[in-house]
Order: structure tokens, then sequence, then C-alpha cells
């Protein structure tokens, strides 16, 4: 197959988006197909990538890509890099990786659009919950971890306890995880905490552990490299993902768990289903709760191992190669139904 893939963001730019545009397309090019990639990132990243990429491409440009592919794959819909297909109808997959808002105070028009517009494409959704917000048909095909980065690595000594990986900002609740330390010294305990990631809301987390007390429980690492990260979580015990809004997938949970952690997570939108039998959830917001987790996975090593006994089947559904599989049914399929209609 000739695939054209719209990758809204892309390398260098860091995030979810780029991160499974990253991971798809090289596995696309190992199972025999042709792939190029077409981004309004405008910065070049320097990489030497196995398919050719395009930022910002002109009018013309983008008609003449249009033309030569079989299968136009959007990760994540982008209006902004979809208005080829009025001029050059093809077979068009479009993955939800997030939620779209609806016509509401929390929605707009655009938003509106997007989804009167999916009827016309062939779905993927990266989990139920997500499936269940677009209302139209969908295949369900959870997101790729880098399954090459993220493992468990000999002769690491796991002497830390507590781990946070991503972005520092109010809705990761990464402030609740804070206000747990202060409940867990009431219970007799003391653990570490690493805080890997960088945002906005960091100077104020600094803030409250000094005002509570615990700021020489924690270390703020800043952001780090791919390997640097897992090397980083393959020292620790626990990774903890406190978000006080529904991640509709929640990717890092794969990374800690592919790294040997157990994970405790907010039981929200999709991260019920990325954890699955390999950790312990709690009620979203709900600092009691997150309390007892933590209690229970810092107290209880075999209740940590009977998670992780878990982790390698759990894992094999969200490798690379394997989800890249998934994709390419769907497009065959795309391809084949545009072909039958014809």
């Amino acid at each position: 197959m000739k695939i054209l893939l719209s990758s809204y963001v892309f390398s260098p730019s860091v995030g979810g988006i780029e991160t499974v545009s990253a991971l798809l397309a090289p596995e696309f090019v190992r199972a025999g197909h042709d792939v190029i990639l077409v981004t309004t990132t405008k910065q070049d990243d320097g990489k030497s990538w196995p398919f050719e990429v395009h930022r910002n491409p002109t009018p013309a440009k983008f008609i003449e890509l249009m033309r030569w592919c079989d299968v136009f794959y959007q990760n994540n819909i982008s209006l902004n890099l979809a208005w080829p297909l009025l001029f050059v109808p093809r077979p068009w997959v479009i993955s939800h990786s997030t939620w779209i808002d609806r016509l509401s105070l929390n929605g707009n028009l655009r938003s509106q659009l997007k989804r009167s517009l999916l009827k016309y494409g062939t779905n993927i959704t990266i989990s139920r919950v997500v499936a269940d917000d677009i209302s139209v048909t969908s295949t369900i095909a959870g997101n790729p971890y880098s399954d090459r980065v993220f493992q468990q690595i000999p002769g690491i000594s796991r002497d830390h306890e507590l781990v946070y990986l991503g972005r520092l900002v109010s809705d990761k609740g990464v402030d609740l995880l804070i206000q747990s330390l202060v409940d867990l010294r009431k219970l007799g305990l003391s653990p570490r905490l690493t805080i890997i990631g960088s945002g906005p809301a960091e100077s104020g987390l600094r803030l409250m552990a000094a005002n509570l007390g615990v700021e020489a429980q924690i270390t703020f690492t800043g952001s780090k490299a791919p390997f640097e990260i897992a090397r980083l979580l393959n020292t620790h015990l626990v990774m903890v993902v406190p978000s006080l809004w529904p991640e509709p997938f929640g990717i890092v949970v794969l990374e800690g768990l592919g790294s040997g952690c157990a994970v405790v997570a907010a039981k929200a939108g999709g991260l019920p289903e990325v954890l699955g039998p390999c950790g312990l959830l709690f009620e979203m917001g709900n600092r009691k709760a997150l309390t007892q987790a933590l209690h229970i996975m810092l107290t209880q090593p075999e209740m940590r191992q009977k998670f992780l006994e878990h982790a390698e089947q759990h894992l094999n559904q969200f490798k690379a190669a394997t989800v890249a599989s998934r994709y390419l049914q769907v497009f065959e399929r795309a391809i084949h139904k545009a072909q039958s209609s014809c």
C-alpha cells in the first residue's frame, strides 16, 4: 500500500500524536508498505526517518501526494490537513486519540463539523470510552508504546518507591499526589517520590511540597529523553497516574508497566482499559482513596508482584508492531470498500 499519513504535529514537537506517528509509520514501512508523512510542524528535527516527511507542503504538492496514495490516514482528525480529499477522493481513515468537544459551553462549531464528517471516513479509536464518545462505528486499537525503550533493564536496583511521569499541569493531579504523602506519613510511611516532567505548574508544586513539609521526599528531574526515563522507571516500585480529568488513554501506564513498575491510576476515562489487571484504580480526585491505594502497594510486595505477573501478556497487545498490524488491516478494508463501491 501507499500510505499518506497526516500527523498535524510531529517531531521535534513532543506529545501523544507525535509519539504515535513516530512509532506506527516505521512499522508500516517494516511491513513492506510505502509511507509519506505530512505535518504542520515546520521545524526540521534533523533525523533520518525511513519515510518521507513533508512539512507544510504547498497546496499543489499536497494534491500530488494525495494522488500518489492508496489510503489517506489521519492520526487525529485535522480539517486543515483534510481539504485535499475534496479534490482527490481517497479512502479516509481517522484515528481518534482524544475527545472531540461537543457543541456546548465546552465545544465549538469546528468540533461539530469534525463530528459530522466522521461518517465519511473509516474510524479507529484508542479506547472503548473514545469509541462511545464519537458515536460512529469504529475499530478499537489501543495506542502503541515504545517497547524497544520501555522494558526492564537487568542490573538496576529498584530502590525508589513512587514515580510520576508526565506534564506538570493542573489537570494531571500531581498536587493530589503530593498531598497524599502527608497522609501516608500519618500511616507511618515516608516514601520518596520522583516527578519526571516539566510544565507551568512546577513552581506551584515545589511551593506546595515545601509548605506541607514533604519537599525532602520529592525529586523533580525535569524533562528527560526516553531512554533516560526508562532507566529512571526501572529504579522505582510504583508509578502513580493521579489525573484529574478522564484521560482518553494514558500511554504512561504502558511505559511504567513495561519498565517493571506496578501502577496506581485514577479510575476515569481510558485509564482502566490501559491498566487492565496490572494495578490498582482509585476514584478520580479522591485523596483518601489514592492514599489507601498507595499504602497497599507500598506495604504489600506480594500484591505488586501479582499485578506484574499479568503485565507481559497485557502489554503484548500494545506493542508497536501489533498495533500497526491492526491499522494495516483497517487500511486494507477501507481500500477494498472504496474499490467495491466504484
